[in-house]
């Protein structure tokens, strides 16, 4: 191939890649509508959890059995790689998250929890000595202040460091999430079959938890409140399964393996712009002069880490795509990755 199809192809690449990143962002953004809705009918978060990972791999079995007919061997070769998904990427981010907020401002636990970009970051330059240059070191940094101010910290509330602690945890969880969402292996699951196999798995470790009595799992089969409107409870529950998690997670990791950990990890920034603007157009909630700007500068951080992904690298190579769910319509209607 020449040069210039070179060039085309990774370009194609690349604005595939960003456009199933922005996608898998606004899709995780819906999950805080979805969870409120089923937490203001007393479901528990664990309850609310569960669903949504066990429905959605419920929804994912027949196209994920189809592209592994006469593959299966594939899948138990990854074994390991699916079982580190369905635990680190699926499950814990959400039950730590769930406890971090528990115990403080919803703001504070999902900019700790957005420390997992850092996290990328680090593990790429220890891992595979991809050292970040100034431009993404400088675009981190414009982007987590806004992100600061997307989630307007400046209100009144308490801080415990039980919850910080569940909250950095939640971190290491969305740091996992990317970089094993990413791949690395030499022959990777196809992202639908990934996304199937570690739900199902994350199922399997969320019901343990919750029949020791860990992790409270308690439903209601009556109507619940969504956007103004009573509702079945199963439109929450296949919201939160189909666009929260189905959608989300599929598209997250075929970001993932087109562009890498790290710009997807700050494209998810984006999530956040999504939930202010659907509390916007939903809900009526009209963002503040300090959110717009701070979505400004998440753009402006994201850009930056993009155009220093274009320019020729110095680094020692890795992988190809070296290894690679939150937070919702808005701060505060959380139902976490």
């Amino acid at each position: 191939m020449s040069i210039v199809g070179t060039r085309a192809a990774r370009a194609a690449a690349g604005g595939a890649g960003l456009a199933l990143a922005v996608l898998s962002a606004a899709t995780f953004s819906t999950s805080g509508t979805f969870a409120s809705a089923l937490n203001g009918a007393g479901w528990s978060p664990g309850a609310a959890v569960l669903v949504r990972v066990s429905v959605a791999a419920l929804i994912l079995t027949v196209p994920a059995v189809i592209q592994l007919r006469g593959r299966w061997a594939l899948l138990r070769r990854n074994a390991r790689a699916v079982a580190a998904y369905g635990l680190l990427a699926v499950a814990a981010p959400q039950v730590c998250f769930f406890n971090a907020v528990a115990r403080i401002p919803v703001g504070v636990a999902l900019l700790l929890e957005y420390l997992g970009v850092v996290l990328v970051v680090g593990w790429l330059w220890l891992r595979y000595g991809q050292r970040p240059r100034r431009l993404t070191v400088g675009g981190g940094a414009v982007a987590i202040a806004g992100l600061a101010m997307v989630l307007d910290l400046a209100g009144p509330g308490r801080i415990n460091a039980v919850g910080v602690v569940w909250a950095l945890l939640g971190a290491f969880g969305l740091a996992s999430f990317f970089l094993l969402s990413a791949g690395g292996e030499r022959e990777p699951l196809p992202p639908i079959v990934m996304a199937w196999a570690g739900m199902c798995f994350a199922t399997a470790c969320l019901a343990a938890v919750g029949g020791t009595g860990l992790l409270p799992i308690t439903a209601g089969a009556g109507s619940v409140r969504l956007l103004g409107h009573q509702v079945s409870w199963i439109v929450p529950v296949l919201g939160l399964s189909l666009l929260a998690a189905v959608i989300s997670y599929v598209a997250g990791i075929g970001a993932a393996r087109r562009l890498g950990a790290k710009l997807v990890s700050f494209v998810s920034l984006s999530e956040m712009l999504f939930a202010i603007l659907f509390a916007w157009l939903l809900l009526g909630q009209l963002p503040s002069a300090i959110q717009f700007l701070g979505g400004a500068f998440i753009l402006g951080g994201v850009a930056m880490v993009r155009l220093d992904e274009l320019r020729p690298s110095r680094a020692p190579a890795g992988p190809a795509r070296p290894p690679a769910q939150q937070p919702e319509l808005a701060s505060s209607q959380a139902g976490g990755r």
